[in-house]
């Protein structure tokens, strides 16, 4: 039987683990580094915490909610939908909770991965499947100082709750998108709140709205009524891409649309001058809310403007010159979203290191499968993020390629490794279309430190599952020396000739 280590029990993980199960996979082990499944909603717990994807779409097709409070679900509520989707479809048992994956090497004698966890101890499987996600790992901002703060300080996405907020002098570094959220929900406790803006984001109104009784009923009674607003739901935000990558006029139209709300919000022209963004619309995440503005117009808060030059002792110093003496600062500067995979180390054939392979930044064919890198298989990898739509959906076309991709694994007899200019033609193509794109029209999260865009898919999310097909022909056969062992010696040729994968003549 064919054993598979998924890296990760968020909604990548799971995913993955349910659509291998679904066909019969069972030999599945789940490694999670936390106590609990659900990933980022499990980790970022900050004030305010919620979905900017409508929840009807921000979930499983194969499990709808009827009864979520809301349209934009808050953390503890998206956590607990995946807590009981682990449950009903028998996730649970796969996981080992407490162990982080610290390495990974392929064993061409074998034709396994050996995976070194955290303790020391090595597990070997057939596959592995990292499902860590894009935005697993904070990113601190590197600013002189910021070890001298004598006071509190920490990440949004770690947030301290023992940290006492109210009536307290505090500094905010960083609006994108958790900031967006946590800002307006400790403004009314604090005395004093500054916030360190260094690039605007676009904001539209957030139309939310909470799921009364009825509404909840018709759900449950009337299932067609929940795939009839998911795909409602799927049409407004995949009209973002379309904007993005297609329809300029539309996309003019969105800008026009964020300035008249953000005019409306600020209140007065020097605040909304400070927080209209001078880079086109599209470039950065626009985030949806219709709270964050109104509290930034409060007496209470102070918007600076140029970013952070220094952390002192005592508080931040500003572009300007400027010292701003706080009591707690709190970092809301995203994740490290182009460092794919860090900080494990994964080897190859012959050795080779994927952080060396992407040292120009991350690739990966459809963002699944890497040249050199057998039975090697990521959920939400490079070029798989989305400018505008649910990445979930994105999870269940991954996860129906894995399942085909192990499926023709175990009939093969042999380990796939997709083949050089497969995946080199498909990056050219990727690449092409993102050059000429809004999302290099600027600087952002989206892109690496060389100004490759490594997170973005560059069309829509449709064309992403018409395209991103398991096709043997994309794929070598990888001999192996070991004998004997089901599913891990060199196939023969009339297998070959059954199969379109060719066998991979190794250059030792």
């Amino acid at each position: 039987m064919t054993r598979i280590g998924i890296i990760g029990a968020g909604f990548g993980g799971l995913a993955a683990a349910i659509e291998l199960k679904r066909v019969g996979h069972d030999d599945i082990v789940i490694f999670e580094k936390a106590d609990e499944v659900g990933g980022v909603w499990r980790e970022n717990t900050y004030p305010g915490a919620a979905c900017d994807v409508p929840s009807p779409f921000y979930s499983f097709s194969f499990e709808p909610n009827p009864h979520w409070p809301k349209r934009f679900s808050p953390q503890p509520v998206i956590l607990g939908y995946l807590k009981d989707v682990a449950d009903k479809y028998d996730v649970r048992r796969h996981i080992r909770f407490g162990v982080e994956v610290a390495a990974a090497e392929y064993d061409e004698a074998g034709g396994r991965w050996s995976v070194t966890l955290g303790d020391g101890t090595v597990e070997e499987v057939d596959v592995l499947v990292p499902a860590v996600g894009q935005l697993s790992r904070p990113r601190w901002p590197a600013v002189p100082g910021r070890e001298r703060f004598a006071g509190p300080s920490f990440h949004s996405a770690e947030w301290d709750h023992t940290v006492d907020l109210a009536g307290k002098r505090v500094a905010v570094i960083g609006t994108g998108a958790s900031a967006a959220q946590f800002i307006p929900a400790i403004q009314p406790e604090v005395g004093q709140l500054t916030v360190f803006q260094r690039s605007a984001p676009y904001i539209l109104p957030r139309p939310d709205t909470t799921y009364a009784g009825l509404h909840k009923r018709i759900f449950d009674r009337v299932p067609a009524t929940q795939l009839t607003e998911r795909v409602g739901w799927y049409a407004f935000v995949e009209s973002l891409s379309v904007a993005w990558v297609y329809a300029k006029p539309l996309a003019a139209a969105i800008t026009r649309a964020s300035r008249l709300h953000m005019k409306r919000q600020t209140g007065s022209a020097e605040l909304f001058e400070k927080v209209w963004p001078d880079y086109p619309a599209g470039c950065k995440r626009i985030l949806f809310s219709s709270d964050y503005l109104p509290a930034l117009a409060q007496k209470n808060v102070d918007v600076v403007t140029g970013g952070v030059t220094e952390i002192t002792e005592t508080g931040v110093v500003a572009a300007d010159g400027a010292t701003h003496d706080v009591d707690v600062i709190i970092y809301g500067t995203g994740f490290t979203a182009t460092d794919f995979l860090a900080p494990m180390q994964i080897r190859g054939l012959a050795g080779k290191d994927l952080n060396e392979q992407w040292s120009e930044g991350a690739r990966a064919y459809y963002g699944m499968t890497i040249p050199h890198f057998p039975n090697l298989f990521l959920m939400y990898g490079p070029n798989t993020n989305t400018g505008g739509g649910s990445i979930v959906f994105f999870h269940e076309v991954q996860a129906a390629y894995l399942r085909r991709f192990v499926d023709h694994l175990v009939v093969s007899g042999a380990p796939l490794v997709v083949r050089d200019e497969v995946e080199q033609e498909y990056d050219d193509r990727v690449q092409s279309a993102l050059a000429d794109s809004v999302w290099s029209a600027c600087t952002s999260w989206y892109r690496g430190p060389n100004g490759r865009v490594s997170t973005n898919w560059p069309w829509l999310g449709i064309q992403y599952k018409q395209q991103a097909k398991f096709d043997p022909a994309d794929y070598d056969l990888v001999p192996t020396t070991a004998s004997g062992a089901p599913g891990r010696h060199q196939p023969s040729r009339a297998q070959a000739d059954v199969h379109p994968a060719r066998v991979h003549a190794l250059e030792r």
